[in-house]
């Protein structure tokens, strides 16, 4: 993608947006074509330009399966798969998830089909296959193609195990001022667009561990931890969870027309201890009419 090219990510009103992420679901049986050279070089040229709010830089690849030797037990007649390996430092999870779902999100747009896939693969495999260097990282990968014309048995029942389809009410995830207050959606305003783009961002298992805290200075992105998924040596594959939530929010700031800005300072806010400051994002010219009543 060069300059001249429009983001179709970047060009929609929230109801174009809220359309767009509806469409994207995961897609875990592929029709077993490779990327066409222009689709995949298409990927490629959009991830370059991709940027992350923590400032860290993700190298990408694009993979074939059989020359390397590289499937998963879940996915079906795939043929390439897109890697990203970066330096493990903090906040390397959280810009990871937003980075990467902002390219399958494009990938998407393009009438191609992805997933994220964190352990379903032999890990070791992909790492040399995408010649991890030390002291990086390769979060997750993701299968790229043309989506089949019907899923396979294996996914129907992986989709059903993990209730791909369903999501927490928005008042379980969103706040206003106060975590004893649920932000009921009829009373989100303006903001309510921007907030369901939230709720309907993919998680590990679809535990979905973001919580929001809206107020007049901004929004405050909260981790809801949940067992199994941190590691002893201190690596957390939900705060890749709360970089796609902070994906589809950046995202929707433009589609509804608001300005703020990303902010990493935890603004010591009275929160249940369940729950762990992320990150922000302040609003730049006060709070949007009718949010957070």
């Amino acid at each position: 993608m060069n300059k001249t090219t429009p983001d179709p990510l970047r060009q929609n009103t929230p109801e174009d947006f809220l359309r767009l992420v509806r469409h994207r679901r995961s897609v875990r049986t592929f029709d077993g074509r490779a990327l066409s050279p222009e689709d995949a070089q298409r990927i490629l040229a959009y991830a370059e330009t991709v940027k992350n709010p923590y400032g860290l830089s993700i190298r990408w690849q694009m993979l074939d399966a059989k020359t390397a030797r590289l499937s998963s037990p879940v996915i079906v007649g795939e043929a390439t798969y897109l890697t990203g390996t970066m330096d493990r430092v903090p906040g390397a999870e959280e810009a990871f998830g937003f980075s990467f779902e902002r390219i399958l999100l494009f990938a998407d747009s393009l009438g191609i089909g992805s997933t994220w896939i964190a352990g379903t693969m032999d890990r070791a495999a992909f790492e040399r296959a995408a010649g991890k260097r030390p002291g990086e990282v390769m979060p997750c990968v993701s299968p790229l193609g043309y989506p089949a014309s019907a899923m396979s048995f294996r996914e129907k029942m992986m989709r059903k195990g993990v209730k791909a389809d369903s999501r927490l009410d928005f008042e379980t995830l969103f706040f206003s001022r106060s975590f004893d207050a649920p932000l009921a959606r009829k009373n989100a305003g303006r903001l309510e667009p921007l907030l369901e783009a939230v709720r309907l961002a993919p998680s590990a298992v679809n535990k979905q561990p973001w919580r929001l805290l809206v107020n007049d200075r901004g929004v405050y992105f909260y981790e809801k931890k949940n067992r199994g998924f941190a590691g002893a040596d201190g690596w957390d594959l939900q705060k890749i969870d709360l970089g796609i939530a902070m994906c589809h929010f950046s995202l929707g700031l433009e589609a509804c027309g608001f300005s703020a800005s990303f902010s990493r300072e935890d603004p010591g806010l009275p929160a249940p201890a369940e729950l762990s400051f992320s990150a922000g994002y302040l609003w730049e010219s006060g709070k949007p009419e009718e949010a957070s009543r």
